[in-house]
């Protein structure tokens, strides 16, 4: 896919506390100190200057602060690294520019340094208003912090402000979730991430779940929240432009949809995943893991090695084509067949028919006259099974 873009993603990796059911590449630390913040920052911006290259002659179109809880970072750092990264990149318009916020006393102090650094639209990691679900789902924060921390984000002057929820929680009724859901529209985001709970391997809620020990909703009860969550936030005026991702008018994620649009992002720090553009040798992309440990990452970067681990992937046409079915079908605009034929040399049936045809069939796959593809209702709350038929 031509591009002419880049996305940056950069990871913080440090956290207050590691969550149960969280697999990402995160560190415990109850307090991040200056010196620490310094050499992180430092090592992120030698990573920026050696990575920028690949990405030569495009504009900025996204830049964000993932984790991990980026918010720990001093908005100087924060700073420091927005500045450096429009300088390596031009843009010919205002970027939008996301760092993801834990609800803390230090994150609400820290937001009007954040803005002044450059960030202008805040992902706040609410994940529930009940305080019982909170402390189930190990969360450091409680409701009341929640409510503190995003008028503190429009105090601040952010006018772009995404929430995030998580639903299917252990112990989580329905009325639970229609009380997280008239809460989060009574505040009036612009923005709802509603992601279904997930057990990912290596987790302790994974390990749980195996013995017997965790009381999650069924089947049943989880059909009824994904229903919910749409019509609630429908209604409300947020309209679903992917499995996950609500949003008003105008405030889709950029940045994300780079990802569903496998559009090319430079991942900088620890456990950052980067996609470099087609080349020579590679006409589907290489894919960059960075080393998951936090010594290992900053002793690489530091010495003026690679920040990569040994996993590098130069994508193959099956790979990709894998990749260009699950990633367009998560999206409402679902599979484009004329763009998927054009870069893969035949349409999607001319890979999958077969699978196409199976899904049609049970109703979690809907073909158009031209031949993309979407999911039905009932195959978003699926969609887990739909892609492993057609991946």
């Amino acid at each position: 896919m031509k591009d002419a873009s880049v996305g940056v993603y950069v990871h913080v990796p440090f956290c207050e506390r590691i969550c149960p059911y969280c697999d990402f590449a995160v560190v415990a630390a109850r307090r991040l100190p200056a010196e620490r913040a310094t050499r992180y920052t430092d090592a992120l911006l030698r990573e920026l200057e050696r990575r920028r290259d690949a990405f030569s002659g495009r504009r900025l179109a996204s830049l964000y602060f993932g984790g991990g809880t980026p918010s720990l970072l001093p908005p100087e750092e924060v700073a420091r690294l927005v500045a450096a990264v429009r300088g390596a990149f031009a843009s010919d318009a205002p970027v939008e520019t996301t760092l993801e916020l834990n609800p803390g006393s230090l994150e609400r102090e820290r937001l009007p340094g954040f803005r002044d650094a450059g960030v202008n639209r805040l992902s706040v990691g609410a994940q529930s208003f009940d305080d019982t679900a909170l402390r189930r789902l190990g969360r450091a924060h409680r409701a009341a912090e929640v409510w503190r921390t995003l008028a503190a984000c429009r105090e601040a002057g952010f006018a772009s402000v995404g929430l995030d929820l998580i639903f299917g929680a252990p112990g989580q009724t329905r009325a639970g979730l229609e009380a997280d859901l008239a809460r989060a529209v009574g505040f009036g985001p612009e923005h709802v991430s509603a992601y279904e709970l997930s057990l990912e391997p290596g987790t302790p809620f994974a390990a749980a779940a195996t013995r017997g020990r965790l009381a999650l909703p069924d089947e049943d009860a989880l059909v009824a929240m994904h229903a919910r969550v749409e019509e609630r936030l429908s209604a409300a005026g947020y309209a679903r432009y992917e499995i996950s991702s609500y949003a008003r008018p105008g405030f889709e994620a950029v940045h994300n949809r780079r990802y569903w649009e496998r559009r090319p992002v430079l991942g900088l720090g620890m456990g950052a995943v980067s996609l470099d553009p087609p080349g020579e040798g590679a006409p589907f992309g290489v894919r960059r893991p960075n080393h998951r440990q936090l010594d290992a990452y900053l002793e690489a970067v530091e010495s003026g090695r690679p920040a990569e681990s040994a996993e590098v992937e130069v994508l193959s046409a099956e790979r990709a084509r894998g990749e260009a079915f699950f990633l367009a079908l998560r999206t409402l605009r679902g599979l484009d067949a004329a763009a998927f034929a054009a870069e893969f040399g035949a349409s999607p049936r001319g890979f999958r028919a077969g699978a196409i045809d199976a899904l049609l069939g049970a109703g979690l796959l809907r073909e158009a006259p031209d031949g993309d593809l979407c999911l039905t209702a009932r195959g978003r709350m699926l969609s887990d099974s739909v892609f492993a038929e057609l991946v």
